[in-house]
């Protein structure tokens, strides 16, 4: 080690470029409104959010939708799916939204306050496939996936895979017991530096060999 100061400089700056701009990565064709996002976070073309709180490394691709929802970090969220899928009375909107129709008829405020307070929450590390419709008011835990066009009317467990319509539990992502160290680990609040130097085990290393190298915070 060089006690120079521009080597210092140099050195620091190549710490720096380790790492892209976090600023959330938003297309331009993207509709949102009321919504906080993370860094590093994806939204893509014709995706459309509302009130909706994203975490950091979460994507959303193409034409995707969400309202009154909040969604962890490092979810990944395929094209067209729909969280928070709109729960409206049975009959026209005329009687709940007349303000579309005539002037001086306001939106019914309570259908628009239950409809706010059913929130969907999904945790870190979530696979939500192409085409998935996520009902008002679920909870999908952290680590979970959802498959291709599924309908998820029910809370969806931790670690664990669902499909169809209705969703129904296919079988568990990882055991109880890794799904537990894994819980503790919680990967998705590592600061930058830590995450930069693990990728190239999230690559090479089954689960195991990964928490077993990594649990000791020692890596």
């Amino acid at each position: 080690m060089t006690d120079r100061p521009e080597a210092a400089c140099d050195e620091n700056r190549d710490e720096e470029l380790r790492f892209l701009d976090p600023e959330p990565r938003i297309h331009s064709t993207a509709r949102l409104k009321g919504c906080r996002i993370g860094r590093y976070a994806e939204v893509g073309e014709r995706v459309i959010l509302r009130d909706v709180h994203v975490g950091d490394f979460t994507y959303f691709e193409r034409q995707g939708e969400a309202i009154h929802a909040d969604i962890g970090k490092f979810c990944s969220i395929a094209a067209n799916a729909r969280i928070n899928a709109l729960d409206h009375p049975i009959g026209h909107k005329i009687t709940y939204r007349p303000n579309e129709y005539f002037r001086w008829q306001p939106l019914d405020a309570q259908w628009r306050g239950e409809r706010a307070a059913k929130r969907v929450t999904i945790g870190h590390d979530v696979w939500i496939g192409h085409g998935a419709v996520i009902m008002p008011g679920v909870v999908v835990g952290n680590g979970a996936v959802i498959g291709a066009n599924a309908a998820v009317t029910a809370d969806v467990p931790a670690y664990t895979i669902v499909g169809g319509v209705p969703a129904r539990p296919i079988r568990r992502r990882f055991s109880k017991a890794i799904a537990e160290r894994l819980e503790r680990l919680a990967p998705w609040d590592w600061p930058l530096e830590r995450l930069y130097d693990a990728i190239s085990d999230m690559q090479k290393l089954d689960i195991t060999a990964f928490l077993e190298r990594h649990e000791t915070g020692s890596v």
